[in-house]
């Protein structure tokens, strides 16, 4: 029986959570399930990651490397993965961008839709609603950096990106979809003055 080791990676973090090891049943049934199943070389089985805890490991994608011999699963996963509590069998969960944390916290308001909650208010009043609170913030941004201070300039863009946090969510846009943009502009944009720098005599 060949086992493989399989690099288990937060797909939000980029960090390393944990490795197992799987065989061929293991990864038909992680590809079918979308939980990461591995096979225990102590129980001699195939065992899901959270099946005792319900910290399962969601699947967002599957890769290979160059001479197929080892995996890297990247995951969402749903608690604590190691069984200590800690987030990561190597270290502690790292600090988040507090902007991916903003983003994350609408796509649950989105989803769950609590009472209560002004998130809620904005995606149940529909595309124009949040459209003209874009509208309006923009305008107090615009208002505050000509005639208020600077913390108020502040207190303002936050309140902007709030709202086209809620916009980009509503259109179904994830954050992730902005950073690599950003990402691809900056390649380009290196690439660029690369292109145009006379090199040295």
């Amino acid at each position: 029986m060949k086992l493989i080791p399989t690099i288990i990676q937060d797909e939000s973090t980029d960090v390393v959570l944990m490795l197992g090891y799987m065989n061929d049943e293991s990864l038909k049934k992680t590809k079918k399930t979308k939980k990461v199943w591995f096979y225990s070389r102590s129980k001699k089985r195939l065992w899901l990651k959270g099946e005792t805890s319900k910290n399962y490991l969601f699947v967002k994608s599957i890769d290979f490397d160059c001479d197929k011999d080892t995996i890297l699963i990247k995951v969402k996963p749903a608690g604590p993965t190691c069984h200590t509590g800690n987030y990561s069998c190597f270290k502690k969960k790292p600090e988040i961008n507090p902007l991916v944390e903003l983003f994350s916290t609408i796509e649950d308001r989105k989803k769950n839709l609590p009472k209560n909650s002004y998130t809620t208010s904005l995606f149940k009043g529909g595309i124009n609603k949040i459209i003209g609170k874009v509208m309006e913030e923009t305008t107090e941004v615009i208002n505050a950096s000509i005639r208020e201070t600077k913390k108020r300039l502040i207190e303002e863009t936050v309140d902007l990106l709030y709202h086209l946090f809620v916009l980009l969510s509503k259109k179904n846009i994830k954050l992730e979809d902005v950073f690599k943009e950003i990402e691809k502009r900056r390649n380009k944009k290196s690439r660029a003055s690369s292109a145009t720098t006379p090199g040295k005599p």
